[in-house]
């Protein structure tokens, strides 16, 4: 896979003014984040999330040929052959796997999720007898070594996000082939990109993202007015609003859906708040979950009649594993379905 170079940074800047037309978008000074898809429209804007394979990552092969030796965020592995047993470890790569066709041998799971959450199931039902057989291996952090080794895989697939990666890297390598992508909300793109290489399905990645953005472009360009699309998750003891750089964000982001402006933020994921803060929630339209599933957690709380999403009653309960807990493309997918469910009314 080859993806078109600006010249310089002198180029990105100038294209930076003519982003400021789409609202949540802002200029990067990494080439990394210009879309791939040879679209000059697309070109001229930047984005938080970035769209192209990590810089001097992957192994420049075309779809489907091995032996590869993958350059990755550990170091580089090489592929003798296309893998058929994948081992996920982190948050979201079952997701990608899947995107791509392959169904996990085995999966960590994401805090209070299972080992596949229920939207994957859902996205893939002719999967649905071999997703029962998928192997528990324990937390994305503290995976169980020994019975991955027992399941001998042709491949591992890791982040460095919430772990210690090094030494994570070091056990699983050992047992078999273990590519490392970066992890976060923010990197969902560039890690789709990275982790489809080592299956040897870069181009059918790419595809499936150039697709994805011209829909979410698409579907952003019809929705009526400017609303304000705000994202809050509530889980034990933690209330949280997400910003441009969280997976969400970067939904909203691919549509050039505005963002309240205590939600404009791009150096964190999310930011905690307190009860008496729910007011940063507010928008035209909140889009929440609560983890569990009880409701009540949030709207029992004595500010939230005061919202004026909540007057106008245009919250949304979303579902919390695609919205929140899973960085994939599936979930991604799932996200803009809802986006346009709600905004095209």
């Amino acid at each position: 896979m080859r993806f078109r170079e600006l010249r310089s940074l002198t180029l990105i800047a100038s294209l930076a003014v003519a982003a400021l037309t789409f609202t949540g978008c802002t200029a990067e000074s990494s080439a990394n984040s210009t879309d791939s898809s040879g679209s000059a429209q697309q070109a001229a804007v930047s984005y938080n999330t970035p769209r192209t394979m990590p810089e001097g990552k992957g192994s420049g092969e075309a779809d489907g040929v091995f032996p590869r030796t993958v350059v990755h965020f550990a170091g580089q592995t090489e592929l003798k052959t296309e893998p058929k047993k994948v081992v996920v470890i982190s948050t979201g790569q079952a997701d990608a796997v899947m995107t791509l066709g392959i169904v996990p041998t085995a999966s960590t799971a994401a805090e209070g999720a299972g080992a596949i959450p229920q939207y994957l199931v859902d996205a893939f039902p002719d999967d649905a007898s071999e997703l029962k057989n998928i192997t528990d291996v324990g937390s994305r952090v503290n995976p169980d070594i020994e019975t991955i080794a027992n399941i001998k895989p042709d491949l591992i697939l890791m982040n460095e996000a919430g772990k210690d990666p090094q030494a994570l890297y070091k056990s699983l390598s050992a047992v078999a082939p273990t590519v490392v992508t970066q992890g976060t909300g923010r990197y969902w793109k560039q890690d789709f990109l990275l982790l489809a290489d080592a299956l040897g399905k870069t181009e059918q990645a790419q595809t499936w993202l150039d697709e994805y953005h011209a829909d979410a472009q698409s579907f952003g360009a019809s929705v009526q007015g400017e609303p304000t699309i705000s994202f809050l998750r509530k889980s034990e003891d933690r209330t949280r609003v997400y910003g441009v750089a969280s997976f969400t964000g970067s939904v909203a982001e691919d549509a050039g859906l505005k963002r309240p402006e205590t939600q404009q933020f791009t150096d964190d994921t999310s930011v905690d708040i307190s009860s008496e803060q729910l007011d940063q929630a507010d928008g035209d339209w909140i889009f929440y979950s609560v983890q569990g599933g009880n409701e009540a957690e949030l709207t029992d709380l004595a500010l939230w009649p005061t919202l004026s999403a909540v007057a106008d009653k245009q919250t949304v309960s979303v579902d919390d594993d695609a919205f929140y807990l899973n960085v994939g493309p599936t979930a991604a997918r799932s996200v803009l379905n809802q986006l346009k469910t709600t905004l095209s009314k």
